[in-house]
C-alpha cells in the first residue's frame, strides 16, 4: 500500500528528513523550506485587521460519489487509512496532521441505476448509484453499505456535518425509467411525482437516522442547467418552477416527519446561473428566483429551506482577473438578500482553463494543488463563500478530480495521496465551522495577485487566528508579520504543502520574517489574540 498511513515507517523517515531542514537557521528569520539554490526573495508585509470581519465559515467538504459504494467494502486497513486522510483532526508524533479534517461529508443518495446494471444505460458501472429505497418504499441499507461505512467513519472522527445529495430521482419515478434524461428540454420527473419523490428522500433520511447518521442538509437537485441525456452518469435538468415544486413538497414532508434536515438549493452548474439569466432562461438567475420575496418561485420562508444558495465553480476559474470579476458580481448579488449565504458546493479541475491547466490526466504533484488553492482563495475571499466542497474525495480515474486516487477495483487495490488533498487541508484542517474571515492586506493594499494570495480567519471563541498563504510564483517569498505580533507572548505554528511536504509542521518564533518557498501553500496559526 503506497502513501496511505502517515504513521508508517516510510512516512516517519520522510517527515524526519523534512524536519531536518525546517529548523531555524537564525533567531531573526523563520525558514519554511530549503534555502539552497533559492532565487532572490520577494518581500511582502502582511497587515491583519482582526476587527474587520466578513462571512462566517460553515464547513469544508467532499463527496463519496461514486467510489464510496465500493471502497467502503475494501480491507479494513485501507479504508481506515483513507478515512483518516479525509477526516482525522489528529496529529502524529511529530506534530504533522494525520488528515485534512473535513467538516462536512457529502453522501450521494443514488437513484437505483446500479440495481439496473447494464440496462441502466450508464456504461460505466462506477457512475451508477444504488438506492436505499425500493419502489415499495422499503429501506434496505445493503446497496449503500459501503457509503454507510464512510459516513459512520466520518462521524467517528467527529466530522461536524452530513449532507445528502441527489443527481436524479429514483428510476421508478422518472419519466423514462432511467436515471438520466431523454431530452434536455424536459426534466425526467413528472410533476405528479413530486410528492412521491419527497417521500423517497424523507424515507432515506429516516433510514440514515436509524443507522445513527442524522442528516443536516439535503440537496434534492444537482446542476439543473445541464441536459444530462448522454448516460454518462445519473442526472436530470430542472426548471426553476420545477425546483420550487420539489422543494415545497419536500418541505411539507420534512415538517410532518419531525426531522430537522435543512434543504440546500440549487447546486447551480456555474456561478453565473446564480446571479443572471446567462444562457439558460428559466433555469438561472436563481438568487432572485428563490430568495427575492417578489418572485413566484420564492422559497426562503419555508421552514426547512436553508438560508443558503449553492453553486459550482466550474468553468469560471481562469483567467485570474475574470475569475475575480465574476466572484465580485456574485458576492454583491448574494449581499442584496439580507442574511443569505453562498456555498461553493462542488468543484474539481475540468476543461483546459484557458490553457492554464487541463483537467485531463491524473497529477499527484503541486501544480494542480496550487491551482486548486487559488480557486479556494477566490471563492472564500472574493465570492465570500461560507462553505467550500470538492467533488469526489476518492477517484479511480485518470483525471484531476480526486483528493485520493485508487485502483478501479471493487474489492481491493492501491491508494495514492495527491497534493490536492493536502492543499485543501491547508484550509479545511485549520479553518473550523464558526470561524470568521477577517481583513488582511499585502503591502497595505487590499488587492492581491495570483502569485501571492493571503486570507485570514479568526475563531471568535478563542481568538485563534489562521492565515493561509498561496505562493504560486517560482520565487521564495519573505513575509513580514512582525507588526502583527507585537506584545504577543505565544508562538505561531506553520504547516507547509509543497512538492516535498504535506502539511509539514514547524514552530515559528515571534517577531520574525517567514520565508515561504516557491510554489507552496503555507498555513500559519496562533491561539493568542491579536
Amino acid at each position: 500500500m503506497k502513501n496511505t498511513l502517515r504513521q508508517s515507517s516510510s512516512r516517519k523517515i520522510l517527515r524526519s528528513a523534512a524536519l531536518a531542514f525546517l529548523f531555524l537557521t537564525s533567531c531573526s528569520e523563520n525558514v519554511i523550506g530549503n534555502r539552497d539554490n533559492e532565487p532572490k526573495k520577494v518581500k511582502y508585509k502582511l497587515q491583519i485587521d482582526a476587527g474587520t470581519s466578513y462571512q462566517e465559515i460553515d464547513h469544508f467538504g467532499a463527496s463519496d460519489a461514486w467510489s464510496g459504494q465500493f471502497i467502503g467494502n475494501w480491507p479494513d486497513q485501507k479504508k481506515e487509512a483513507m478515512a483518516d486522510l479525509l477526516f482525522s483532526k489528529e496529529l502524529d508524533g511529530e506534530g504533522n496532521p494525520v488528515g485534512i479534517g473535513l467538516s462536512l461529508w457529502r453522501f450521494n443518495l443514488g437513484a437505483g441505476s446500479a440495481e439496473q446494471g447494464e440496462q441502466s444505460g450508464i456504461g460505466d458501472s462506477w457512475r451508477r448509484a444504488p438506492s436505499f429505497i425500493d419502489a415499495t418504499g422499503n429501506f434496505n441499507k445493503e446497496g449503500q453499505r459501503g457509503q454507510l461505512w464512510f459516513a459512520q467513519a466520518a462521524k467517528q472522527r467527529q466530522v461536524e456535518y452530513l449532507l445528502t445529495f441527489l443527481n436524479s430521482p429514483p428510476v421508478w419515478l422518472t419519466r423514462n425509467g432511467k436515471a438520466y434524461a431523454t431530452s434536455g428540454n424536459q426534466s425526467n420527473l413528472d410533476p405528479q411525482n413530486y410528492g412521491a419523490f419527497a417521500d423517497f428522500m424523507v424515507a432515506s433520511l429516516q433510514g440514515l437516522k436509524n443507522e445513527g447518521l442524522p442528516v443536516d442538509y439535503i440537496s434534492p437537485v444537482n446542476e439543473p442547467q445541464w441536459d444530462w441525456k448522454d448516460g454518462g452518469q445519473e442526472g436530470t435538468p430542472f426548471w426553476n418552477h420545477e425546483i420550487t415544486g420539489i422543494v415545497k413538497a419536500l418541505n411539507g414532508k420534512l415538517a410532518a416527519s419531525g426531522l430537522n434536515t435543512k434543504i440546500d438549493i440549487a447546486e447551480a452548474g456555474q456561478i453565473e446561473y446564480l446571479y443572471e439569466v446567462y444562457n439558460r432562461p428559466g433555469r438561472s438567475n436563481q438568487i432572485t428566483e428563490f430568495f427575492d420575496s417578489g418572485s413566484e418561485n420564492y422559497l426562503a420562508e419555508l421552514s426547512h429551506v436553508s438560508n443558503t444558495i449553492s453553486g459550482h465553480s466550474y468553468f469560471t476559474t481562469s483567467p485570474f482577473q475574470q475569475a475575480v470579476a465574476k466572484r465580485q458580481i456574485l458576492s454583491k448579488a448574494v449581499q442584496r438578500i439580507p442574511g443569505l449565504k453562498y456555498w461553493m458546493s462542488e468543484y474539481c479541475i475540468l476543461g483546459d482553463n484557458d490553457g492554464e491547466i487541463s483537467g485531463n490526466g491524473k497529477d499527484l504533484g503541486i501544480n494542480p494543488a496550487l491551482y486548486m488553492a487559488r480557486v479556494i482563495h477566490n471563492d472564500l475571499a472574493i465570492a465570500q463563500a461560507s462553505a467550500w466542497h470538492w467533488w469526489v474525495a476518492v477517484s479511480p480515474y485518470n483525471y484531476k478530480d480526486g483528493l485520493i486516487y485508487i485502483s478501479k477495483s471493487e474489492t481491493d487495490g492501491a491508494i495514492e495521496e495527491s497534493k490536492m488533498l493536502w492543499a485543501l487541508g491547508n484550509y479545511s484542517r485549520f479553518i473550523r465551522p464558526g470561524y470568521k474571515r477577517i481583513a488582511i492586506q499585502i503591502n497595505e493594499q487590499p488587492g492581491q495577485n495570483q502569485d501571492l494570495l493571503a486570507s485570514a480567519f479568526k475563531d471568535p471563541n478563542s481568538d485563534q487566528v489562521v492565515v493561509v498563504l498561496v505562493n504560486s510564483s517560482n520565487q521564495a517569498v519573505e513575509v513580514d508579520l512582525a507588526s502583527n505580533l507585537e506584545n504577543q507572548s505565544g508562538n505561531w505554528e506553520a504547516y507547509l504543502t509543497d512538492k516535498d511536504n504535506d502539511l509539514a509542521y514547524r514552530q515559528l518564533q515571534n517577531n520574525a520574517e517567514i520565508l515561504v518557498p516557491a510554489r507552496s501553500i503555507l498555513t500559519i496559526t496562533t491561539k493568542k489574540p491579536l
